[in-house]
């Protein structure tokens, strides 16, 4: 397996973790700003993912 898609999966693992203190209606403020970094970390694995393999990214 590529090192872009382990990496890629590892960052959308953590950022799927970060997002879900965020979704319950009672949300400190701290696990509402996490939000941002978590959509980052979740689009930016996505990218490695998508990325890591020859050709076209999907």
């Amino acid at each position: 397996m590529n090192r872009n898609a382990l990496v890629g999966g590892l960052l959308m693992l953590v950022g799927t973790v970060l997002f879900v203190p965020g979704l319950g209606t009672q949300a400190s403020q701290l696990a509402t700003l996490a939000l941002l970094p978590a959509a980052a970390l979740l689009t930016y694995g996505t990218y490695l993912v998508g990325t890591s393999e020859g050709g076209r990214a999907v």
